[in-house]
C-alpha cells in the first residue's frame, strides 16, 4: 500500500479542559499519514483517481476551526472519521500536537490509526 502525507497542517481552534482554555483559541497541528493505492493516478496522470491532499487539508482545517472540544483525543478521533469517511481512505495515522499545553514541555499530543493498512 502507498502512502500519502500531511505533516503540520496547522488551525487554531477552543480545546481544553481548563476555563481558560474554553476562552482562548489554541494552535493545534497535525500530522497525516494516509494509505492509498495510487497505481491509477499514476497510470493516467488523473487527480480523479488520486487522493487530493488539498480537499482533505481544507476540509480539516474547517473542521478543525470550528470544532470546540475538551479532548485532544475527540478531536483525533474526528479528523480520523472525516478521512476515511469522507475521502474514503482504508487506513490512517494521525498525530495530533499541542504545543504549550504544559509548561515544561515543547509538545504533547498523540497519534492513532484507523483502517486497515494491507
Amino acid at each position: 500500500m502507498d502512502r500519502i502525507f500531511i505533516t503540520e497542517l496547522r488551525a487554531d481552534t477552543i480545546i481544553g479542559i481548563n476555563d481558560w482554555e474554553r476562552k482562548v483559541r489554541q494552535r493545534v497541528t497535525v500530522d497525516l499519514e494516509i494509505a492509498t493505492d495510487i497505481a491509477q493516478a499514476a497510470a493516467t496522470d488523473n487527480i480523479q483517481y488520486a487522493v487530493n491532499y488539498k480537499s482533505i487539508s481544507d476540509r480539516l482545517v474547517s473542521y478543525i476551526e470550528t470544532s470546540e472540544f475538551e479532548l485532544v483525543e475527540s478531536l483525533a478521533d474526528g479528523i480520523a472519521n472525516i478521512v476515511t469517511k469522507e475521502f474514503s481512505v482504508p487506513w490512517v495515522r494521525i498525530t495530533l500536537h499541542k504545543p504549550g499545553a504544559l509548561r515544561a514541555s515543547k509538545d504533547v499530543g498523540l497519534i492513532i490509526e484507523r483502517g486497515k493498512k494491507d
